[in-house]
């Protein structure tokens, strides 16, 4: 069920609000309502994974109380949390890389004409790595006494299940969440104005920009990539550099304005990200609570900044290699990765201060070309398509070879938004005329309505256009 489809514009959420706003004076009754209409909401798409994460959600709740009681750190306290810990992560490794490995083990054993291994039909649940890394999460927080288990099951439960981020995000930390968990908060008009503004902004960017934007990506990445030129390369991984943005931030708004009409505050997940002027600033400011995750809870562990410059470099590689396996069980996703960790690494030793010596104009479109070469990877279904459109994007006048690739219009303009609304931030007197627009009454009114009509707009085209999921569900 996505949050822009007519099931849950006209039947699942309104019913849902209803009964909600109904039941507001009662806490519990509000818990309740939330966390049935969560299950509800999960168990529309994945049925056979809801008692998994029950499940597992149990075993969280009964390991970290015993915690709690146990003195940290302690020999016990340690097997417990490793226990929790592999309990989920062998969840992630059974649904998202079991036929990843399988396959990449029979190419081995066909090299020394072994009989391949039978590869299950594991479908992969939607938003498994988002729930796991929660999970994970509230356990070390318990450990690390940053925070207290839930007093109760249920409460727990609300966080594993709450519907506006359970898909695809933000990923949200337990002691980020846990007093608003702990005493429900009762939506005010604002919450409810403000949210639902923000839920139409995001509808409006996935449907009109990202979801248009995915023809033209989708067109060129499925043909033959020996034939590919160096227009064609450029427009298919540039209409995917701004379709996975607004494809994204698109959901987090949905996510964040949903939460926000129901009373809850959920942490920002993107900050203009390609206004960046270095690979840093861009994981500053891109998928922040991903971002943040893994400094917390693997690049600290590891030893951060605290160890010598060498083992930094390390660190950094694991965690974005790490990344790279998160975003999916493919050797496109480990190098991304691993292209991420290089510059990253190349930030600290020289790259940075080359960076900032720039203007911040040339320094953000460097570092522009450099997210652009990985989304290439990231996009591509292998390392040899990747490779081949490399090679066309730096071969100018390149001819295509291809025939049937058509841009049409629609694409041109939505990409020609795409780019305006990213460079803007970039523009001078942005952020005056930002502050302007929205402390006039007038012009807030003005944008408020024009924000209204386009996500009119976006619905139609939702219910008109082929069903395009988020691109994260994968993930």
């Amino acid at each position: 069920m996505l949050f822009y489809e007519p099931l849950f514009l006209f039947v699942f959420f309104p019913t849902f609000y209803l009964i909600y706003l109904l039941g507001e004076q009662r806490e519990g009754l509000r818990l309740g309502v939330i966390l049935g209409a969560s299950v509800l909401f999960y168990t529309w798409s994945e049925p056979l994974f809801v008692p998994v994460v029950l499940a597992s959600a149990l075993a969280d709740h009964l390991i970290a109380r015993r915690i709690d009681h146990l003195p940290r750190p302690s020999r016990q306290a340690k097997l417990l949390l490793a226990i929790g810990v592999l309990i989920n992560l062998g969840i992630l490794a059974h649904y998202k890389y079991t036929r990843f490995l399988i396959g990449n083990l029979n190419g081995l054993l066909h090299g020394i004409a072994v009989g391949p291994i039978p590869v299950p039909a594991i479908i992969l649940p939607i938003g498994v790595s988002f729930i796991v890394f929660e999970k994970i999460t509230y356990l070390v927080d318990i450990y690390r006494a940053i925070s207290r288990p839930a007093q109760r099951f249920v409460t727990y439960l609300l966080y594993v299940f709450f519907f506006p981020k359970l898909l695809a995000g933000p990923i949200i930390k337990y002691h980020e969440m846990e007093s608003q968990l702990r005493a429900l908060p009762a939506a005010r008009f604002e919450d409810i104005s403000v949210g639902f503004l923000r839920f139409m902004m995001g509808v409006a960017k996935k449907t009109l920009i990202a979801d248009t934007l995915a023809n033209g990506a989708d067109q060129i990445f499925e043909v033959d990539p020996a034939g590919i030129g160096f227009s064609h390369a450029w427009i298919g991984v540039l209409c995917f550099t701004f379709q996975i943005y607004f494809d994204f931030s698109g959901y987090s708004d949905m996510a964040i304005g949903i939460a926000r009409m129901l009373g809850f505050h959920l942490r920002e997940n993107f900050d203009m990200p390609y206004i960046s002027c270095s690979i840093t600033e861009f994981w500053r400011r891109w998928h922040i609570s991903l971002t943040t995750w893994i400094r917390e809870y693997l690049y600290i562990p590891l030893g951060g900044n605290r160890v010598p410059p060498a083992r930094v470099y390390v660190n950094l590689w694991i965690c974005f290699l790490a990344s790279g396996l998160w975003h999916g069980a493919a050797w496109t996703y480990v190098v991304w990765g691993a292209f991420n960790g290089l510059f990253l690494m190349l930030d600290r030793l020289f790259l940075l201060r080359l960076l900032d010596r720039m203007p911040r104009p040339v320094a953000n479109l460097i570092t522009f070309t450099i997210v652009v070469v990985g989304w290439t990877i990231f996009r591509a279904h292998s390392m040899d398509q990747a490779f081949a459109f490399l090679r066309a994007m730096m071969q100018p006048g390149l001819p295509s070879q291809t025939a049937g690739v058509l841009i049409n219009p629609d694409v041109t303009a939505a990409g020609v938004l795409a780019a305006v609304i990213c460079a803007l931030p970039r523009m001078p007197g942005f952020y005056r005329l930002r502050h302007f627009v929205f402390t006039t009454p007038a012009w807030t009114l003005t944008m408020q309505t024009a924000l209204s009509l386009v996500f009119v707009l976006a619905v139609g085209k939702a219910v008109a256009d082929p069903f395009k999921p988020f691109l994260y569900f994968r993930f």
